[in-house]
C-alpha cells in the first residue's frame, strides 16, 4: 500500500483549498428560481415550441383555477393573452386575504397539502404560481373574497406594492396578471396556437367549465368524446367508445391509419410523455378486446394499429417525474387505494367488455380491423426481416446517417441533452456537406437522401421496407415500432428552396402522414427555412471577397421578396444580389447562423379542418388531369408578351 501524499494528510496543500465559509451561499427562493428555471418550468425558450416555458407559466396559473372549479367553485373563467402579458380571472373562492402575498411568494405554502381541500389536485407542491412571480417582471395577484379585496404586486419576485384591503362589489374569485422576464424569455411572444390546444383540453377535462379566451367562448359537454371528435384526422371505423366511472373517463376508436394515438391525462394535466396510467390503459385495452374476441393468437400490435383512444384519470397526490408534470410515476391511485394498474384494468375489464357485447355491430367492424392489420402484419414478416438484415448491412450509422453524440455516448448528460437533439433529412450529398460541417456534433444529426423518394401515397407499409431510402430512413429515426422509441426530438426536413426541392418535402411529408401521423401530431416534425437571397454591399464584398465578421451590417440574408426588397433599399446602389438556388450553394461559414440559436424551422402541424385525406389525393394521388386542369385554370399571366 502507497503513503499517503501530503495533499491528502494537508488538506490546505492543496491547489483547491479555497472552501470557506464564505464560499456557502443561501439564495433567496426567488434568486434560486432564477438561477435555476429549468428545475421549475423545464426549458426557457421563446414561445416558438409548445414546451416553452411560457406556457408553462400561463398552465401553472390555470391550474389553480381549474382546481377551484374541481372543488365546485367558478363555472367559468377568463384568459386573456396579448404577445406578451397574460390576464386570468376565475370566479373560485378566492385565496385567502391574509395569506395573498405568501401564497404568491413564499416557497411550500399553499392550500392543497391537505386532501380534505383539495383532493384531486394537479398542484401539490406550493410551487407554480411562485415560480411564475418569480420569472416575471410585472406579477399582480388580487383575490375577492366575500365583498373584499385584496391586491399586491411584484416585480422578479420581489414585492413593489401592497394595498390595503378594501370594498368591492366584484364577483368572488382571484385575479393574476404577469409579463415573463424578457431578459430570461429572450424575444419571446405567445402563440394562440399553442394556447387553444390547452384551453380546449381544459374544457374537455372539466365538461361544464367555460372558458373565454381572449373573448371566445370554449365549453365541452362530452369530454374526452368532444376531444377525439374535435382532433381526429381520419373518420373513426366505428363510434366512438366512450366510457365514464369514478375518477375515470376513456374514449376508443379505430382509424384506417397505421400506429396508435393516445391522449393521456392526470388530475386535468395532460401528460404528453404518459406514464403508469398511460401504460396500464393500453395493457388493459389489449388484453380485454383479445379475451372478448377469445382469439389467444391475437397479437397486441395487431389490436392496436391504428387506434386512437383518451384516457382520463384522477388520483390522490399524485407523482409526476418533473415539476412540468407531463408523465405521471405515481403507482397507487391513492394513499390507500389499488394500483394504477389494478384501477384501470378492473374498470376497462368490465365497461369495456360490457360495451362489446352491447353493440356487436362495434365489435364486428373492430374485428375486422384487427384481422386486416394481422395480415398485413404476416404478409410483411418476410419482407420485414430481410429490409432489417438490409438496414444492418448497409451500415446505416456510417452509410446514411452522421449521428450526434448525445446518441453515440449514453450517459446522464447524453440522456438529458436527447430532448435538444434533431436530425436534418437532406437531399443529396452537396446540401448535407454544408450542414455537416457546420453542425453542432453534440445534438444535431444529418441523414442524406438520394434522389427523389417515392410517392407513398395509397401504399401499405409494406413499401416502406421494400425501399432502402425509407427503410433506412425509419431504421435511422427507430420508428419502426413505436414513435415513442424516436431518437430525436425534432425531424428537420432541409430541401431545396426550388420545385425539386418542395416535392421532395411533399414526398417526406407523405411517408410520415401516411405511415407515421403522430409523429407530426406530436409537433416533432419541422421544415428549416433558408434564405433565398444574400444581399450584401458589392464594396464590402469586394473588399473582403467573402463574408467576414468585421462585415455583418452589410450583408442581409432575406428569406422572401419583401425582406429583399428591404435590404436593397438599405444598401442603394451598392447592393450585390445572390440568389441561393441549392442548400449546397450556401457556404459552411453562412450556414452556421441558419441551423443556429437562430434557425428558422417551421413545426408541420396537423389538425382536423386541414382535411389531410382530400389534399393527399389531390396532390399525390393518380390524378394528374385534374391536377393539370387545375393549374390552367388558376394561371396567372401578369404580361401578355410571356406566352410563346
Amino acid at each position: 500500500m502507497s503513503e499517503p501524499t501530503d495533499d491528502i494528510l494537508n488538506p490546505a496543500a492543496a491547489p483547491d483549498a479555497g472552501y470557506l465559509e464564505d464560499d456557502i451561499k443561501t439564495l433567496e427562493w426567488n434568486e434560486h428560481i432564477r438561477r435555476r428555471p429549468g428545475m421549475y418550468i423545464g426549458k426557457l425558450g421563446d414561445g416558438s415550441n409548445a414546451d416553452d416555458g411560457i406556457y408553462v407559466l400561463l398552465k401553472e396559473v390555470l391550474d389553480n383555477s381549474i382546481d377551484e372549479f374541481m372543488m365546485g367553485f367558478g363555472r367559468q373563467l377568463t384568459v386573456d393573452v396579448t404577445e406578451t402579458t397574460v390576464t386570468v380571472r376565475d370566479f373560485g373562492r378566492g385565496i385567502p386575504l391574509g395569506k395573498v402575498i405568501e401564497a404568491s411568494s413564499r416557497m411550500n405554502t399553499g392550500g392543497k397539502y391537505d386532501s380534505k381541500a383539495f383532493k384531486k389536485s394537479v398542484g401539490l407542491n406550493g410551487v407554480g404560481i411562485k415560480a411564475v412571480n418569480a420569472l416575471s417582471t410585472d406579477f399582480t395577484v388580487r383575490s375577492i373574497r366575500d365583498g373584499q379585496m385584496k391586491e399586491a404586486r411584484f416585480c422578479a419576485g420581489e414585492l413593489v406594492e401592497e394595498f390595503p384591503i378594501v370594498p368591492t362589489e366584484e364577483p368572488n374569485g382571484t385575479f393574476v396578471q404577469f409579463t415573463p422576464d424578457n431578459s430570461l424569455f429572450r424575444d419571446y411572444h405567445y402563440r394562440d396556437e399553442f394556447i387553444l390546444p390547452l384551453i380546449k383540453n381544459y374544457t374537455y377535462l372539466n365538461t361544464g367549465l367555460a372558458i373565454m379566451f381572449n373573448g371566445k367562448k370554449y365549453v365541452s359537454r362530452g369530454g374526452l368524446l368532444d376531444l377525439l371528435r374535435d382532433t381526429m384526422t381520419d373518420e373513426p371505423l366505428y363510434p366512438i367508445i366512450h366510457l365514464k366511472g369514478d375518477d375515470i373517463e376513456v374514449a376508443i376508436t379505430h382509424a384506417q391509419q397505421y400506429g396508435e394515438e393516445y391522449y393521456s391525462f392526470v388530475n386535468g394535466q395532460h401528460t404528453t410523455q404518459g406514464g403508469t396510467h398511460l401504460t396500464a390503459f393500453k395493457e388493459a385495452m389489449s388484453r380485454t378486446i383479445k379475451d372478448f374476441f377469445g382469439k389467444s393468437g391475437f397479437e397486441y400490435s395487431d389490436i392496436r394499429n391504428g387506434v386512437v383512444a383518451a384516457v382520463a384519470v384522477r388520483v390522490e397526490e399524485p407523482v409526476f417525474e418533473s415539476q412540468t408534470k407531463t408523465k405521471l410515476g405515481s403507482r397507487d391511485v391513492g394513499p390507500e387505494g389499488p394500483t394504477v394498474s389494478k384501477f384501470v384494468g378492473d374498470f376497462l375489464k368490465k365497461e369495456l367488455d360490457d360495451y362489446l357485447h352491447r353493440e356487436p355491430a362495434v365489435a364486428e367492424v373492430m374485428l375486422k380491423k384487427i384481422q386486416d392489420s394481422e395480415r398485413e402484419r404476416k404478409a410483411m414478416a418476410g419482407v420485414t426481416k430481410k429490409a432489417r438484415e438490409q438496414a444492418k448491412k448497409l451500415n446505416v450509422h456510417n452509410k446514411k446517417l452522421l449521428d450526434c453524440r448525445v446518441h453515440l455516448n449514453d450517459t446522464k448528460g447524453a440522456t438529458e441533452k436527447k430532448l435538444e437533439s434533431s436530425i436534418f433529412i437532406t437531399e443529396g450529398d452537396s446540401a448535407a456537406g454544408s450542414i455537416t460541417k457546420i453542425r453542432n456534433v453534440e445534438t444535431q444529426a444529418v441523414f442524406s437522401l438520394r434522389g427523389k423518394p417515392k410517392n407513398t401515397y395509397g401504399k401499405t407499409k409494406k413499401m416502406v421496407y421494400e425501399n432502402d431510402e425509407f427503410n433506412l430512413l425509419q431504421a435511422a429515426l427507430n420508428i419502426e415500432e413505436s414513435i415513442d422509441n424516436l431518437r430525436y426530438n425534432k425531424v428537420i426536413i432541409a430541401t431545396d428552396a426550388d420545385v425539386d426541392g418542395m416535392h421532395i418535402r411533399m414526398l417526406l411529408l407523405t411517408f410520415f402522414l401516411q405511415f407515421f401521423p403522430d409523429l407530426i401530431k406530436k409537433g416533432h416534425v419541422y421544415i428549416l427555412q433558408t434564405p433565398l437571397f444574400r444581399v450584401r454591399n458589392k464594396k464590402t464584398a469586394k473588399r473582403h471577397g467573402r463574408r467576414s465578421s468585421t462585415d455583418t451590417d452589410e450583408i442581409y440574408y432575406c428569406y422572401s421578396d419583401e425582406e429583399r426588397i428591404s435590404a436593397i433599399n438599405k444598401l442603394g446602389t451598392n447592393a450585390e444580389i445572390t440568389r441561393f438556388k441549392g442548400l449546397g450553394e450556401i457556404s459552411p461559414d453562412e450556414f452556421r447562423g441558419f441551423i443556429g440559436a437562430d434557425m428558422r424551422a417551421d413545426r408541420v402541424s396537423l389538425h382536423k379542418e386541414d382535411g389531410v385525406s382530400e389534399l393527399l389525393r389531390f396532390y399525390m394521388g393518380k390524378n394528374s388531369t385534374e391536377r393539370q386542369n387545375f393549374i390552367i385554370e388558376n394561371l396567372v399571366v401578369e404580361d401578355d408578351s410571356q406566352i410563346s
